[in-house]
């Protein structure tokens, strides 16, 4: 019997069903953006380098401002830092003890009195080397054994040495007072023995010279700019001077006698300038400034100077590092002793005075050739009198019109030859400018030698 075998009902499921997928959210796809234009790219780094600029000037200005407020502080008060308080400027170096431990007078202008004699010096206009002792005076160093390292030894002695060397002078050839001696001669073995030790006295030099000396490039310049009345100079013509600086304003001139010591005038440090942090010590600059400079830390005042009649009127800075030597700064020579200026010899001083009397501080360096004027003359009831001393030398016309004024003060006076400016006068004192019988009066600097080289010598 035929059966019929029955079919299951077709299925309209898959063998294998995938997963449903279900929708998550917060993962939809970043929209693209369109590029930035160059013109956007430009105004965003002109916003940026306007903020950048706006920070730099306001710094600028808060720096300067910072500057100023410093200055103006600095000229009215003295800050004690370890009691942590300000005095009065007046206060310092007053010969009191304002702040704790006697802090406002350590560092202060000091005085020093020479009553030794130094034992090397410069005679004449030859550089004659002579030593001293206390037995037998001065004597002419005769050139028998004389070697370069003597010549060193000796140079050092004296101050700035650059390149130092001696040459030989016929004793027939010196100036009258010294052809006949006394003379000394240099002990063999003895080239590092302070010359005036390392001697012994002749009655003739054997080898018929003297030893002259040219220890440094003092006082060498460039071509001079000689121009009949003309006032402007240029620093590097006269790259010794100096601007002598406090509280940012320009006080009195001076002269760079080496790398280290500027010679003024004593009384640039009358009142309440004797505190040593507030000067600064401005050289290699034709236009004035007010920035920068260099710091002092010795400020040393003849002993013998004497405010009431302007005597001795001479003091010494010392720099707290060496200067660079360059074309704008340079030493100006000492003159030797016995420098012999000639009558009414041409000289020139320099500085950034007044222009005139009650006027105001020049912005740029001036010159002015003046004549010496004899000394007679000078002191003469007509013109100065008793007031001109033996420490003191005349400069100028008669007539007025051409001189030293304010703010020239402790500048220098010099006069050329042998190739070198030497250092003859500082600026000291006058009645007036300019006017007539009234000349400029200057510190005779061959006399403060002495002072000079002691000084220098005790303060290495």
């Amino acid at each position: 019997m035929w059966t019929i075998a029955q079919v299951p009902e077709q299925s309209t499921r898959p063998l294998n069903p995938r997963q449903a997928v279900v929708p998550r959210p917060g993962r939809h796809r970043r929209p693209m953006t369109a590029p930035k234009t160059q013109k956007e790219k430009a105004s965003k780094r002109k916003r940026l380098l306007l903020i950048v600029l706006v920070v730099v000037v306001s710094l600028g200005i808060l720096a300067t401002a910072a500057y100023f407020i410093k200055q103006l502080i600095d000229s009215k008060y003295f800050f004690c830092t370890r009691s942590v308080k300000f005095i009065p400027i007046d206060k310092a170096c007053d010969g009191k003890d304002d702040c704790a431990g006697g802090e406002d007078e350590i560092t202060c202008v000091s005085r020093f009195t020479v009553n030794t004699t130094f034992p090397v010096r410069l005679m004449s206009d030859r550089r004659v080397l002579q030593v001293y002792s206390p037995g037998s005076g001065w004597r002419s160093v005769c050139s028998d054994d004389w070697t370069q390292q003597h010549t060193e030894t000796a140079c050092k002695q004296l101050g700035y040495t650059y390149k130092p060397r001696s040459t030989s002078v016929p004793v027939d050839a010196l100036i009258s007072s010294l052809k006949t001696g006394p003379f000394t001669a240099i002990r063999p073995g003895t080239t590092t023995t302070p010359t005036h030790e390392a001697t012994i006295d002749r009655s003739v030099c054997g080898s018929g010279s003297v030893v002259s000396l040219s220890c440094s490039d003092c006082g060498q310049v460039g071509s001079q700019d000689r121009i009949v009345g003309g006032t402007d100079a240029l620093i590097e013509n006269w790259p010794w001077q100096v601007s002598l600086q406090q509280g940012g304003q320009h006080i009195c001139g001076g002269s760079l006698v080496s790398p280290s010591w500027v010679v003024t005038a004593a009384h640039c440090f009358a009142g309440s300038k004797k505190e040593l942090s507030r000067w600064r010590v401005v050289s290699g600059l034709t236009y004035i400034s007010t920035v920068g400079g260099s710091y002092v830390d010795r400020i040393i005042v003849n002993g013998d100077y004497n405010a009431a009649r302007n005597d001795y009127d001479i003091a010494l800075m010392r720099l707290s590092s060496p200067i660079g030597v360059g074309v704008g700064r340079k030493p100006v020579c000492l003159p030797p002793k016995a420098f012999g200026l000639p009558a009414e010899a041409s000289m020139v001083v320099t500085g950034w005075g007044y222009l005139h009397e009650n006027g105001k501080v020049s912005p740029s360096l001036q010159k002015a050739f003046i004549p010496l004027i004899d000394q007679a003359k000078c002191s003469s009831p007509t013109v100065y009198g008793s007031a001109i001393t033996q420490r003191m030398i005349c400069a100028g016309f008669l007539e007025g019109n051409v001189d030293a004024c304010q703010g020239d003060s402790g500048g220098p006076l010099v006069y050329f030859t042998s190739s070198h400016w030497h250092l003859v006068g500082v600026v000291s004192w006058g009645v007036g400018c300019a006017r007539e019988r009234r000349p400029g009066v200057y510190c005779n600097v061959e006399e403060m030698l002495n002072w000079i080289h002691t000084v220098i010598e005790k303060n290495p």
